[in-house]
Parts: C-alpha cells; sequence; structure tokens
C-alpha cells in the first residue's frame, strides 16, 4: 500500500501528517505534538479526508515561519565577529552563543571537539573552529539534527567517541578500579573532575569504555598517549 503524503484538492495542496513531517523536517511525533497541542503552538487544526488528518500546505508553511521565528526570538545573540578559521576554548565558544558559563555549552558541542589538547596534569581541553560554534548556533533555529558529528559526511561513525583521547581516560580508570577491587559507584564524578567535563558526558564516557572488548582496551593501554 502506497502511503500518500501530499494531495491536490480543490487546486489546493494538501498534506497529511507524514506530509508535514517531510515538508518541515519534524519527525513525526512532532508533528503529533504540534497537533495535539495546537492551541499553544498555533498549529493549523486540519480536517478529515478519507479516515485521515489533512493539512493546507501553504498553512503548514504559515505555521513553520511563525514557529520559527518564536524559537529564534528566545535565542541567545550569537557573536559573529572573528576569524571562521580560529581555534576558541570553552569559556570564548560560551561567549560566541552568548551563554554567561562555559557549563551552559550543548552536548553538541562538548561531545564534538575541533581539536583536544591533553594539559600536563592528564586533563583535555577542547578547542572548536568559531565557525563550528556558529553552526551548532544556526542549527537552534528549528533545523532538525541529523544525529552526525559536526561536519560529517558519507558513513555513520560508530559512536562519537571512537576517536576521542577522553576515552582512553575513562578506560584506565575503569581497568585501575577493577584491579584494586573498588566500587564503580562515583566513578563518573571522578571521570567528571579529572577531564574537566560534565557528569553526563563522563557517564557517556564510561559506558563507552565499557563496551571496549577486553583485548581492545589492553592494547589502548598499553599503547603511549599521542
Amino acid at each position: 500500500m502506497t502511503t500518500v503524503a501530499r494531495r491536490v484538492m480543490g487546486g489546493r495542496i494538501a498534506l497529511d501528517r507524514a506530509g508535514v513531517a517531510a515538508h518541515t523536517g519534524a519527525a513525526y511525533s512532532t508533528v503529533n505534538h504540534w497537533h495535539r497541542h495546537r492551541a499553544r503552538f498555533g498549529f493549523p487544526e486540519g480536517f478529515r479526508h478519507d479516515g485521515r488528518d489533512w493539512f493546507w500546505l501553504d498553512d503548514i508553511e504559515a505555521f513553520q515561519g511563525a514557529h520559527q521565528a518564536a524559537k529564534r526570538a528566545e535565542l541567545t545573540k550569537v557573536d559573529r565577529r572573528g576569524d571562521p578559521e580560529d581555534l576558541i576554548g570553552s569559556g570564548a565558544a560560551a561567549r560566541v552563543l552568548g551563554y554567561g558559563s562555559y557549563r551552559n555549552l550543548p552536548d553538541t558541542l562538548l561531545d564534538h571537539p575541533d581539536r583536544v589538547e591533553e594539559l600536563p596534569d592528564g586533563r583535555v581541553r577542547r578547542l572548536w573552529r568559531r565557525r563550528t560554534v556558529w553552526a551548532v548556533a544556526d542549527a537552534r533555529t528549528g533545523r532538525q539534527s541529523t544525529g552526525r558529528t559536526l561536519g560529517a559526511t558519507g558513513a555513520r561513525q560508530p559512536h562519537p567517541y571512537a576517536n576521542d583521547p577522553r576515552l582512553h581516560t575513562a578506560i584506565e580508570l575503569l581497568t585501575e578500579t577493577g584491579a584494586a577491587g573498588r566500587d564503580r559507584r562515583g566513578l563518573g564524578v571522578k571521570l567528571a573532575r579529572v577531564l574537566g567535563v560534565s557528569q553526563r558526558t563522563a557517564q557517556r564516557l564510561l559506558a563507552e569504555a565499557q563496551a571496549v572488548p577486553t583485548a581492545a582496551g589492553d592494547a589502548k593501554l598499553s599503547s603511549p598517549r599521542q
């Protein structure tokens, strides 16, 4: 059975829910949410035809324009000054995005630095090009995330920490704790403190480290740091 997403009715183009999702780039569940709370979002009520809900294309486009404008109005002002190729740290990235602290940086940025430098005390410093930070700011206006690393094309990466040197630290911590027979509770807090990252990111790193096969983990531990 062919799913109809678009149909011409009385000279006007109508979209069903799948058509609205395809046209706006939103998830189907988001379209359902908009429709369920249409009084709040200003989503068109639509009409029933052939047992399904339909919406006029021009009504959807008017809604989308108003919805994105409302979202942009709530955003912080982005600093567009500077060379797009400059590498900046977390504090500068926060200022570019209009945030008062680096703690407000989104995981989209924190988990995908353009460069990672290891400091003498073992912590890491994440750096981003200004254009990467601007791209994150632009994505806040309503475009849907692809779930891929910023700037990545082609095949999807196995996981965002595949080449992240912070994963080595997480593996070391897990190995050290296991060898000593200690309880693993509180490792997320400890790893977050060592790396200078959020506890949420630390927990994700630990989850990836636990998924590394023993042989691969041993190999990582025996290899010199880059």
